[in-house]
């Protein structure tokens, strides 16, 4: 009876925590987390885990969270946060933001990969708020991804918001896939990039921004 009550207790201590969630959001939301969560607790019991103990009463609900925030790219849009951000400039030399922090998930194995983007585009009598080619990077880390793919969709949304001369892409990072697992190589990273344009047909254009972005 006791074991039956606190079984009671502790669903109704779960039912309540999504009730809250469900009062603070709007229903599509609510209802995608309280899967998400559910899902959780599937996974944490077949791992042998006990999901009814001190520890992990909301662990489930934490994980659900940390999804929905590791992907919200996919409820963003370049031209959500581009559209009063691009100006008119006669300016058509290089312009160049590195060392960008960028966190996402692997699609293969749901673990980060982390790293630096460098990103360099010029201006074809339009330039961008800095601080957008930053936002462009998070929209699509945020995201289940492959380090190519991220690297090609972040230079191909600046180059068909801001339709520069060109646009130049690299990414180093370090992924969790090799490190934590598999080959558990420590010292690993992964180097991608993408040229468009002038990066892609002029050398000495292309020359010029690895040596600029890639020099520590």
């Amino acid at each position: 009876q006791i074991l039956h009550n606190t079984g009671m207790i502790l669903d109704l201590k779960r039912s309540s925590v999504c009730d809250l969630e469900k009062d603070s959001k709007d229903s599509a939301d609510a209802d995608r987390l309280c899967n998400i969560e559910k899902a959780y607790s599937t996974v944490l019991s077949e791992l042998g885990e006990d999901v009814d103990r001190e520890g992990l009463l909301r662990t489930p609900l934490r994980a659900a969270k940390a999804m929905q925030f590791l992907t919200k790219g996919y409820k963003e849009t370049t031209q959500d946060i581009l559209n009063d951000a691009i100006f008119d400039e006669n300016h058509d030399e290089m312009v160049i933001v590195k060392d960008i922090d960028l966190f996402s998930l692997c699609e293969h194995h749901l673990v980060p990969f982390f790293g630096k983007a460098h990103i360099a585009y010029l201006p074809n009598k339009k330039v961008v708020g800095l601080s957008k080619l930053a936002r462009i990077v998070e929209i699509y880390s945020r995201r289940l991804q492959v380090q190519e793919r991220l690297t090609k969709q972040i230079a191909s949304a600046i180059s068909e918001a801001l339709e520069p001369a060109g646009v130049a892409v690299v990414i180093e990072a370090v992924h969790m896939c090799m490190v934590m697992r598999g080959v558990q190589k420590m010292n690993a990273s992964t180097v991608t990039s993408v040229m468009l344009g002038s990066f892609h047909d002029d050398p000495k254009t292309r020359k010029e921004f690895l040596a600029l972005t890639m020099r520590k």
